[in-house]
């Protein structure tokens, strides 16, 4: 059997370090807020460093005495070593993308001259660091592909440092450009240097605003940063975003101009050989607008502007008073997920309940054609440009390894490009979609996997994962800890709440501000729907999600402790108070609202996990993770939860918080601490939902 006939029996309850309390208390609005582990915010301080490591002694001690650990790990790393590959992408005639063989903690990136040619490697990011944690996470190439701009950030940190390589000689230039976060690079096509956005150098402003003040520069090769030319910056406006890009044809240097996360947007543009003021072709705001393509003054913009799924419109550079904006292609049932043009057609990619399904149009916007997709999946990646008759895509799902697959247009021919050689069978398992009705009425989808034959006698353990904010979809994906959890009798449950993009925007707002306690309702409810119809109950449902879904998992954590026999709490957002004054969490106001504003304050404080701690509660099984320098969601939101659930739990089930070294929130994580952070988080659950691993 993969589960012991009856669950573990609970431990005694566990002496947890010692969490000291401040008398911190802050008035918000007349309402008076204590804050007693306001100290744990100093993550330099001598006695959050001495919590940080008696916590880490506690977890890992209790982690290293689950006997099933060794052996999680050994068929995780067994899972995750197989080759895995980007979608290539062609510049100058050559096809760049990267390989990881299986168990390289940092991909490679590859060229090849030719589709069949022999393969070459640009740049080996393992050769950057003993430990794997410098990543590759930026890259542009040159218009003849013989120039790499590439960002490089370290220990997982959003920042990056941009280097810049000659393809050919394998040589970098000299200088290196710092202060870059979430930096576009945009080379001129006569390859002599590129724009790029970065934020002041700490020092030049106040500490507080070294997220804020994003500038455009251009540089010129072999010259240092201090000789870099301010293009453009926006003063009186301190909390501007702006990505430059160069159109394909090389005329127009274009600006996307974003505030925090708020997916409403502008567009600034000017010619490339220009030094006069940018044109603020989109400046109201009103609507998120995604350049697509142009034909030399007429661009094409995907945009929900009086279209919440989604069409494809054009505007005039000559002519851009809006009554002269075309629309190429109308609103659909369907949601646009994205759109390009490649073969000198539109091809763009519709979400149809939460997966994706892929359309090419005419220039006209008249429809050609709907492309085959393997299954009921997502499309992960694409490559292509206008000129090109080929493009690239993969595709995933849920028991669909990541594959590549060429399209030829002049064929018609889609095949398979390269295949994924993974060790995991996905024939005795199937993916269903249910749809099941939330506190409100509101009908919400929901992905089901799971073994075939699958009995639903509500002894099944439930791995319930979600998200439910800023406009991201789940739509299917393919996962190794995934799979583990499928070989040993686990199903696997995504509902794709409220606050997400799968349904448009109108399906983002019903999740945000004062509506984000539908978010909540909806994960409740699909909690409860697996309860009732037999696929679990409440002491074998564990719930999962990460950040956003951190948040998402510490909230309904703490309204119905009653209903989870486990919690995973990964790099979460929870107090919801204070988050914005944290490196880059004022980006997310948009949806979350401003807690210094009287109205958003009450719906805030109504659901921030943080302050709807009850003492005396018995809390389930809670694994709370972080890392040390996640520099996006700061450590202080989960170490303060793990102290608070830690001093209220009434319990005997353990409330765990481990925290990551050299570590950010997510983004190039090496392999190895990937598969170690995996084996921890299901060996948590294995023990508490007294699992045994399948043939063991």
């Amino acid at each position: 059997m993969l589960l012991g006939s009856v669950l573990a029996l609970p431990a005694q309850p566990l002496q947890y370090p010692h969490s000291k309390k401040a008398e911190v208390i802050d008035d918000y609005h007349g309402v008076r807020v204590a804050d007693p582990y306001r100290w744990l915010e100093d993550a330099d301080a001598e006695d959050t460093q001495a919590w940080v490591a008696a916590q880490n002694q506690l977890t890992f001690s209790y982690l290293e005495k689950i006997s099933s650990r060794a052996a999680i790990k050994q068929r995780l790393t067994a899972l995750w070593n197989y080759p895995r590959y980007s979608v290539p992408v062609r510049e100058g005639g050559r096809y760049f993308y990267t390989k990881n063989d299986g168990l390289q903690n940092q991909a490679v990136l590859y060229l090849q001259e030719e589709l069949d040619g022999a393969a070459r490697v640009v740049l080996d990011p393992n050769q950057l660091s003993a430990d794997g944690t410098v990543a590759l996470t930026n890259q542009a190439y040159s218009k003849d592909g013989r120039l790499l701009a590439y960002g490089l950030s370290s220990r997982g940190s959003d920042w990056q440092e941009i280097k810049i390589r000659n393809v050919d000689t394998g040589a970098d230039f000299e200088e290196t450009l710092k202060w870059c976060r979430f930096a576009g690079i945009a080379w001129r096509h006569d390859q002599q240097g590129f724009y790029y956005n970065r934020f002041p150098e700490p020092g030049t402003v106040a500490k507080a605003d070294e997220n804020n003040f994003n500038r455009v520069y251009y540089h010129r090769l072999g010259t240092p940063q201090t000789q870099d030319q301010l293009v453009f910056e926006r003063p009186d406006f301190k909390e501007l975003g702006f990505i430059p890009f160069i159109t394909d044809d090389g005329k127009y240097l274009v600006l996307y101009v974003y505030h925090g996360t708020d997916p409403k947007n502008r567009i600034y543009y000017r010619a490339v050989d220009s030094d006069g003021p940018f044109v603020r072709l989109l400046e109201e705001a009103d609507a998120s607008y995604t350049p697509i393509d142009n034909d030399g003054t007429i661009f094409y913009f995907q945009t929900d502007l009086q279209a919440p799924r989604g069409r494809v419109i054009a505007i005039d550079l000559e002519q851009p008073a809006r009554e002269h904006w075309r629309e190429i292609i109308p609103e659909q049932p369907e949601v646009i997920s994205f759109a390009t043009m490649v073969n000198n057609q539109f091809v763009v990619a519709y979400m149809r309940d939460a997966h994706h399904v892929l359309k090419v149009y005419g220039r006209d916007g008249g429809f050609v054609r709907e492309l085959p997709l393997p299954t009921i999946g997502s499309i992960s990646g694409l490559s292509g440009r206008r000129q090109d008759s080929e493009m690239f895509l993969q595709f995933t799902s849920f028991l669909f390894p990541a594959t590549i697959y060429r399209y030829d247009f002049t064929t018609d021919r889609m095949a398979e490009f390269r295949g994924a050689a993974i060790k995991f069978d996905p024939t005795p398992y199937e993916t269903q979609q249910i749809f099941y009705t939330s506190q409100d009425g509101t009908r919400v989808p929901m992905f089901l996997t799971h073994k075939r034959g699958l009995a639903r006698n509500g002894e099944n353990p439930v791995l319930l994962y979600g998200y439910g904010g800023f406009n991201v979809s789940l739509t299917p994906w393919f996962s190794v800890s995934n799979a583990l959890w499928l070989e040993n009798g686990g199903v696997l449950a995504v509902p794709n709440l409220r606050g997400g993009g799968e349904y448009g925007e109108e399906w983002h707002q019903a999740g945000t501000l004062a509506r984000k306690q539908n978010v909540f309702d909806d994960f409740i409810a699909a909690a409860e729907w697996l309860c009732a119809n037999g696929y679990t109950n409440p002491r074998k449902l564990a719930i999962s999600g990460g950040s956003n879904g951190g948040l998402l998992v510490a909230a309904c954590l703490v309204q119905r402790p009653e209903l989870f026999g486990a919690a995973l709490c990964q790099v979460p957002v929870i107090d919801m108070l204070r988050y914005h004054k944290f490196t880059v969490g004022r980006y997310w106001i948009s949806d979350y609202g401003d807690p210094d504003k009287p109205e958003d304050f009450k719906f805030l404080y109504a659901y921030s996990p943080l302050h709807r701690v009850q003492p005396g509660v018995a809390y389930p099984p809670t694994l709370i993770t972080t890392a040390d320098t996640d520099d996006r969601v700061v450590p202080a939101h989960a170490k303060k939860f793990a102290a608070t659930l830690q001093a209220a739990q009434a319990g005997p089930h353990p409330i765990l918080i481990r925290i990551e070294t050299k570590a950010g929130h997510g983004g190039g994580k090496p392999t190895t601490k990937m598969i170690e952070e995996s084996a921890d988080l299901y060996a948590f659950l294995f023990k508490t939902f007294g699992m045994t691993m399948a043939g063991k």
